[in-house]
């Protein structure tokens, strides 16, 4: 199941589902630890003798966010309960404080008592073995607690706390939890639970016919019980409905911090855009972290999941937030490089959060040979994305501390793993981990990297390295222009691998090659670049309803179709993105806009109901694929939004 809700403030992140429950909950770190593990936090009602949970049948939906906000708007209607819910949910902006507003409206024509009940289903530290749920009679709370990780929650219905409460054994033997406890509208007032378990809250609300009242609940997090105390007295002392207000007011000053010029831009293509800006943030930790993706269902299919930095995909989501204006969100992810940067000058496949090497499948040694797993595109990408936050912010000051402990160790080993007789970089995995051998798109940010390296050496008067890098950069290019062009097939190919002693081009139709034009090699609307998009759309373009551009021929990952030659992969956002990138850059008359344009429209018509963007798509009916949302897809189109401006803005000057 998608997420259909990310809520966060950089070092708490809450993933709700289509109902409003809390699915994930991270933990200090943004994707580390997730504290609740895709179990779902139930939300409850009773009202005259009759109990429904909000994912039961009855309901209808109206989802959402508030504008250019992360604070949700969410209408939920019971016509056989007569009741109402207007809900809204947010993370505080700096405190670890989980929001929630309940607006609650009796639909019915006579006066009746309702009662709301809140499950909380903890898995602290990503286990279930050990915790402690109690109810803490000081401040009438009820806290769940293992080691240094604590979890108070607490609320309001009408100016009262909470009425009733439970604590119990979950999911073991045959106890299912508490919240069973709640369905008669009654809890047990069991004070203490210790090992698997969870708790119940109730709250209490009398409402006259038509009318309608407020319910507040509050989730404090913190390493200490001192301190989850602290910003439970916090929440009371500001008014928990004057503090989600604020959180909404600072996350629209936030999306609106710059004054754009949307041009011909559809109004939701623009809210689309401020949506993905926000997105894009709640997966950044405050320490560095760009996380891929913090959908932990996707552990159904692999037992791992995405919650990891990939620097590949930290820096091109760092790329595109700094031509949005957003520089000062992704300093740290440079910051956190220079440190996780190995003494030889690259960097690993992927990190956790905390900096620590992630879990890999590239192996050291094949058929008695020893390979360095890595992925060169990654450290590439971290220095060519670098340059574009100079040339948008000028922060001089960020690049000189980076110059010795990150540019010049990454520069260094790029111009050394070079295949001298190619003129191209050595083998490695390819950008979607799957394959081994030289390939068009790591070259292309190969040489991004190594032009980067040479403007930062010319920047800070390093003449001699720039020249070195200038020198060693051009040969990159001139070893793709002479080994992966193909002039038969009249594109670039996908790569190169070895077979037989010899390399041999592989010739499979990828989506990756716009890397060409992206990352510098050559312009956007140059012969051979032209050529190669244009047969990629033809070849790539999914040719059912939906659309979409797959990432290469035959893929196989969560494959839908074995008719390849209608549906050669699943539609990918990103893939079909980097195609309206590419006509963009091309435009040269305001006219030759309308098709990426319109390519935007798709995008946000394939978004789900709240906004958010999955990895892929189903391409019979549309649904979401794999994970969502997925941060490189929202960041892929805040980046083609921008070029679209930018290019409109030339045009019109013209």
């Amino acid at each position: 199941m998608p997420r259909h809700y990310a809520i966060g403030n950089g070092s708490m992140l809450i993933n709700l589902d289509r109902y409003t429950r809390i699915r994930d909950l991270y933990y200090p770190y943004v994707g580390q630890l997730n504290h609740v593990g895709g179990y779902p936090c139930r939300i409850g009602i009773w009202a005259d003798g009759t109990f429904v949970w909000l994912s039961d049948d009855g309901w209808r939906w109206t989802p959402g966010y508030v504008p250019d906000s992360l604070v949700t708007r969410v209408l939920a209607e019971h016509d056989k309960l007569g009741i109402a819910l207007e809900m809204n949910d947010g993370v505080h902006q700096r405190d670890n404080i989980y929001l929630k507003r309940i607006r609650v409206v009796n639909k019915t024509e006579g006066e009746r008592e309702i009662r709301l009940f809140f499950t909380q289903d903890f898995a602290i530290n990503e286990n279930e073995v050990g915790d402690t749920a109690a109810f803490y009679p000081h401040n009438r709370t009820v806290f769940h607690y293992k080691k240094n990780r604590y979890f108070m929650a607490n609320g309001l219905c009408g100016g009262v706390g909470i009425t009733q409460y439970s604590m119990g054994v979950k999911r073991f033997h045959l106890a299912e939890g508490t919240w069973r406890d709640a369905e008669d509208g009654h809890l047990g007032g069991n004070s203490i639970a210790q090992g698997s378990v969870d708790s119940t809250i109730g709250f209490r609300m009398r409402l006259g016919a038509g009318e309608a009242d407020f319910c507040y609940y509050w989730l404090s997090v913190g390493d200490t019980l001192e301190e989850v105390k602290r910003l439970d007295r916090y929440v009371h002392d500001n008014d928990p409905g004057k503090l989600l207000d604020r959180v909404q007011v600072y996350w629209q000053r936030w999306s609106n911090k710059l004054d754009r010029d949307y041009a011909d831009l559809p109004e939701a293509v623009v809210s689309m855009f401020k949506q993905s800006l926000l997105l894009v943030r709640t997966q950044t930790d405050v320490h560095g972290a760009i996380i891929a993706a913090n959908d932990t269902d996707i552990m159904n299919y692999n037992r791992d999941h995405y919650s990891y930095m990939w620097p590949r995909d930290g820096a091109l989501i760092a790329y595109a937030m700094s031509m949005a204006g957003y520089h000062e969100t992704v300093v740290p992810f440079y910051q956190f490089c220079a440190e996780a940067i190995t003494p030889e000058g690259y960097l690993h496949h992927k990190y956790n959060p905390d900096g620590t090497v992630g879990s890999s499948w590239h192996p050291f040694m094949v058929d008695g040979e020893p390979r360095l797993p890595i992925q060169e595109d990654e450290t590439a990408l971290v220095l060519f994305s670098l340059w574009q936050l100079y040339r948008q912010s000028g922060n001089i000051e960020l690049c000189q501390s980076l110059y010795g402990s990150l540019i010049r160790k990454a520069a260094k080993f790029m111009r050394g793993y070079i295949d001298t007789e190619l003129n191209l970089p050595k083998p490695s995995y390819d950008l979607w981990e799957e394959r081994y051998g030289i390939y068009t798109f790591t070259a292309s940010a190969v040489y991004g990297g190594l032009t980067a390296a040479a403007n930062f050496c010319g920047l800070f008067g390093d003449k001699e390295r720039s020249e070195r890098y200038t020198k060693v950069a051009e040969s990159v290019k001139s070893g793709i222009l002479q080994h992966l062009w193909d002039e038969e097939s009249g594109r670039f190919v996908r790569g190169l691998f070895r077979q037989d002693g010899v390399w041999v081009k592989d010739m499979t139709p990828e989506s990756s090659v716009y890397g060409i034009f992206e990352f510098g090699v050559l312009p956007a609307d140059e012969a051979r670049v032209v050529s190669t998009m244009r047969v990629l759309r033809e070849q790539l373009t999914v040719q059912t309803g939906v659309g979409g551009i797959a990432r290469y021929r035959n893929d196989y990952y969560f494959q839908r179709s074995p008719d390849i030659d209608r549906i050669p992969g699943n539609p990918w956002i990103i893939c079909t993105l980097w195609m309206a990138e590419w006509e963009i850059e091309c435009a040269k008359s305001p006219e030759d806009l309308a098709a990426p344009r319109q390519t935007l429209e798709w995008v946000t018509q394939r978004a789900l109901e709240t906004g958010v963007l999955p990895e892929q798509l189903d391409p019979f009916d549309g649904s979401p694929l794999s994970v969502a949302p997925l941060t490189w897809s929202h960041a892929t189109y805040v980046l083609a939004v921008v070029k679209y401006l930018n290019k409109a803005g030339e045009l019109a000057c013209r």
